[in-house]
C-alpha cells in the first residue's frame, strides 16, 4: 500500500502532518532483525499515523479502520516506542527546535492541574472528589509564557496540586536558564497553590511569585500595564482535551497514558515551530 492510499479513506483532520513525521522518523528504534520470510513488516509512517489517529479520535484500538493497518500490530508498534521513549523525545526535540528558531519564554511560567476520569482505573489513579469519589487521575503542566508545554507530572486524581509543584519543576524535559535579577523568571498560580511551603520553594528556586484567584485577578487587571498570564496554562489544558483518547483515559497502563500526552505534547510545541510554517 502506499503511504498515501489510507489518507484517502480517513478524515485527514485526525492524521498529522508530514512535517510531524518528518520530526519523529530519526527518534524510532531501529528495527529488529528477524527471520527471512513472512509478511512484510508494516512501515514505521502508518504505524505513526494510525497511532497519532487513535489520539485525535480516541477510538478503541479495535475500532482502527483496517486502512490504516491491524489493531494488533498498531499497538504493538506503540509499546516498542513507548518503551523506547520516542514521543517523551519527539516533545523534547520540538522544545529544542522551537528553542533554536523562536525561543522559549521562560519568563512568565504557569502551573495547573486538571482531572479526568479514569474509568477502567491502573497507575496513578484514586478517587475524583469532583466526581462523586470516581476513579480519576490528574494531569500538573507548567507552561511557558506562550502556553508551550514544558513540564508535566501524572498522579491519582486526590492528589493537591501543591504537592506536585516540586516534581513539576524538577522534572522539565527542557531546563531553563537560572533566573538573575536581570532576566527574572516568573510563578503563576492560583489560590490552589498558595501554601507557605510552595512559596518558599519557588523563591528558593529564584522565582518571583503571582498566586492570585481569579478575584485577585480581576482586580489586579485595573492596574495600568499589568497582563493576565495564568491563563494561557489553562488554554493548554483546552488543546490537550482536544486529544479524545487523554480527555477520558482509557489506558490502565501508566506509560501508555504518558505517552499519548507525550506525543499530544509534542504536536502542540511542534505546531508552532516554524517549520511548520
Amino acid at each position: 500500500m502506499k503511504p498515501s492510499d489510507f489518507e484517502c479513506t480517513v478524515d485527514s483532520k485526525f492524521l498529522p502532518s508530514e512535517n510531524l513525521w518528518l520530526a519523529v522518523e530519526p527518534l524510532l528504534p531501529p528495527e529488529s532483525p528477524k527471520r527471512k520470510g513472512g509478511r512484510p513488516r508494516m512501515p514505521d509512517r502508518i504505524a505513526f499515523f494510525a497511532i497519532f489517529y487513535i489520539l485525535r479520535t480516541g477510538i478503541q484500538w479495535k475500532a482502527l479502520p483496517r486502512s490504516l493497518g491491524a489493531a494488533s500490530t498498531v499497538h504493538d508498534r506503540f509499546q516498542q516506542w513507548c518503551a523506547a521513549g520516542v514521543f517523551e523525545r519527539l516533545w523534547v526535540s520540538g522544545l529544542l527546535e522551537y528553542n533554536t528558531d523562536v525561543g522559549l519564554d521562560f519568563e512568565w511560567q504557569s502551573i495547573d492541574g486538571a482531572m479526568t476520569k479514569a474509568p477502567l482505573g491502573g497507575g496513578e489513579t484514586g478517587p475524583n472528589p469532583t466526581d462523586r469519589g470516581k476513579k480519576g487521575t490528574k494531569r500538573h503542566l507548567l507552561t511557558e509564557a506562550g502556553g508551550l508545554p514544558i513540564g508535566l507530572v501524572v498522579t491519582g486524581a486526590e492528589r493537591h496540586d501543591k504537592t506536585q509543584v516540586q516534581a513539576v519543576l524538577e522534572n522539565m524535559p527542557l531546563l531553563p536558564p537560572i533566573p538573575d535579577r536581570e532576566s527574572p523568571q516568573h510563578f503563576c498560580a492560583d489560590k490552589g497553590y498558595d501554601f507557605r511551603d510552595v512559596r518558599r520553594l519557588v523563591i528558593r528556586l529564584g522565582y518571583v511569585t503571582h498566586i492570585l484567584s481569579r478575584g485577585d485577578e480581576q482586580e489586579a487587571l485595573r492596574v495600568p500595564g499589568y497582563r493576565a498570564r495564568r491563563w494561557v496554562c489553562e488554554r493548554t489544558h483546552s488543546w490537550l482535551n482536544r486529544f479524545r483518547r487523554i480527555l477520558i483515559r482509557w489506558e490502565k497502563k501508566i506509560d501508555n497514558y504518558i505517552a499519548f500526552l507525550h506525543l499530544a505534547c509534542a504536536f502542540i510545541v511542534w505546531r508552532h515551530c516554524p517549520v511548520f510554517g
